[in-house]
Order: structure tokens, then C-alpha cells, then sequence
């Protein structure tokens, strides 16, 4: 009876420690996934999508270090294919004295923002430079254009902005334009950068889209009213913490926003920000 009892007795002790951990894993697994559907909750409600910062894909190849916020090369997400006719938006590290090749590309407006240090530009048109924080590049790639992009610094990483668009008119001739953003900054104020008008201040693309950017203090409030009925707006944090329409966004987190007329902005710590208005269709 007493044998009965024991060894009755060691098969529940037994039983008890396997099922431990895996009680224990079912409960993280479970805790993982409720995680997860939170996130997946916050990032999509009406009229609005937040991308954060985490969410973004990461990839490492050594000298490049890339975060892709849309669809990028290996990285595909059936659900991070664009913003409207925003089509990439790549937040790079490219290490000293490295960058990409001669590469092609058609039909597309492709826009490079550097967020520090500096980046060699070369294409097939004849056009050379350096183009650095504080500065503004765009191609209009059109029938066809071949560049090359390098750091231009032999050991300091690079962090730049690329940035592209589908464009609204094919096959227009290859151009290439850079412009200092200094001369355009406003402390406190949202500044343009970019636009459809050639004469307007910045840069220009074949698109009815308007970027800004804006470096505000800890609590400065203002308003973006957008240029074009039916447009909406992807607004990407460089730096800071900003509440935009009720939502709180921290460092390199992004959020679009659709049928809204104008978006409230709220800096909760010293901030920098880039807007991008563009058509939520293609044309």
C-alpha cells in the first residue's frame, strides 16, 4: 500500500515539473500574442495608420545599415507597400567610404534628405556633388537615369533619408536638382521644402505633393492645413516626442493620415519632424 502510494506519488511529482515549463511557455506565448494584438490595434484606426519605429523592417549588410518603413528590395510586407503615392521611405547608415554603385532607375521621383554628415552624388547627365545635413536632392528619374550615391566621408557614417514617389507624368526628360534647406528653416514654424511649382521655394517633382519640416521647442503648438482637397498626409518623427491628432508619436515613428484638412501638432519635448502631403491615388 505504502509502494502504491509512493509511486503514485513521484509519477504526479514527475508529471507536475514536465508540464511547469510548458504551462509556463504557453503563458509567454500567450502573453507574446497579446502583445502583439495590441500593437496591431494602436497602428490602424479611422483615418489613420502609425508605423513604429520598431515595426519597421531592419536590415544589416555591414556597411549599410537600412530601416524600411514601406516594401524595400528582400523586405516584403503585402501590407507596407506605400502611403498613397508614397512608395519608400528608407531611413540608411551608410559607413565611410562605402554607398551604392551606378544603378538605374525609370519613372519615379526619388528625394535624399541627410540627417548627418555627407553623401557623393554622380549621375549619366554630368551632374556631380556632395550633398549634406541641411540640404535637399531630387531626381526626376523619367525615361531613364544611372547615379551613384557614397559617403563622402572616408570614416563617419552617413544617416540619410530616401525617399520615393510615384511620379504623375511618364517619361519626362531625367533632371536633377539639390537645394539648402538654411536659407528656407524657420525656427519654431513649419518651412516647405518641396512642391509641384517650379517657382515655389525648394525643391520641385512631377507629383501634387508638398513636403515641410519643422524644428520646434518643448511644448510649441501649430497647424498643417493642406494644400490639396483629398491629399493626405505621412509625417515622419526625426527627432523628439510630438503628439499629432491625439497620438502620441516618439523618434523615427511615422503616421498617415487621410480625408483630414488640416493636423494639429504638438511638440511634448524639443522635436523635428518631416510632412509629406501627397495623393492617396495614383494618377
Amino acid at each position: 500500500m505504502m509502494k502504491n502510494k509512493l509511486i503514485k506519488y513521484t509519477f504526479y511529482s514527475f508529471f507536475i515539473v514536465l508540464t511547469i515549463p510548458v504551462i509556463t511557455s504557453a503563458m509567454r506565448i500567450n502573453k507574446l500574442v497579446k502583445v502583439q494584438q495590441k500593437i496591431n490595434n494602436e497602428t490602424t484606426m479611422k483615418n489613420t495608420i502609425i508605423h513604429r519605429s520598431e515595426t519597421r523592417n531592419h536590415a544589416d549588410f555591414g556597411w549599410l545599415k537600412v530601416n524600411h518603413t514601406f516594401s524595400f528590395a528582400n523586405y516584403y510586407n503585402p501590407e507596407r507597400m506605400n502611403f498613397g503615392v508614397l512608395r519608400v521611405l528608407n531611413d540608411d547608415i551608410i559607413a565611410g567610404d562605402k554607398g551604392f554603385d551606378m544603378h538605374f532607375h525609370d519613372n519615379m521621383e526619388i528625394i535624399t534628405i541627410p540627417l548627418s554628415g555627407s553623401l557623393k552624388h554622380e549621375d549619366d547627365m554630368g551632374n556631380k556633388g556632395i550633398i549634406s545635413k541641411g540640404e535637399i536632392q531630387v531626381m526626376s528619374a523619367g525615361t531613364g537615369i544611372n547615379h551613384s550615391e557614397f559617403n563622402s566621408d572616408k570614416v563617419n557614417d552617413v544617416n540619410v533619408l530616401q525617399i520615393w514617389v510615384y511620379t504623375n507624368k511618364l517619361n519626362v526628360e531625367p533632371r536633377y536638382q539639390k537645394k539648402s534647406l538654411k536659407e528656407l528653416e524657420k525656427s519654431n514654424e513649419l518651412f516647405q521644402i518641396l512642391s509641384p511649382n517650379k517657382n515655389n521655394r525648394g525643391v520641385w517633382i512631377y507629383q501634387n505633393a508638398w513636403f515641410s519640416m519643422g524644428n520646434f521647442n518643448k511644448k510649441i503648438k501649430t497647424n498643417y492645413k493642406l494644400n490639396k482637397e483629398n491629399n493626405g498626409v505621412y509625417i515622419f518623427i526625426i527627432e523628439g516626442t510630438v503628439n499629432i491628432n491625439n497620438n502620441q508619436l516618439s523618434k523615427r515613428d511615422g503616421i498617415g493620415l487621410w480625408n483630414i484638412k488640416n493636423v494639429e501638432i504638438n511638440a511634448e519635448m524639443d522635436s523635428e519632424i518631416l510632412i509629406m502631403e501627397i495623393p492617396m491615388n495614383k494618377n
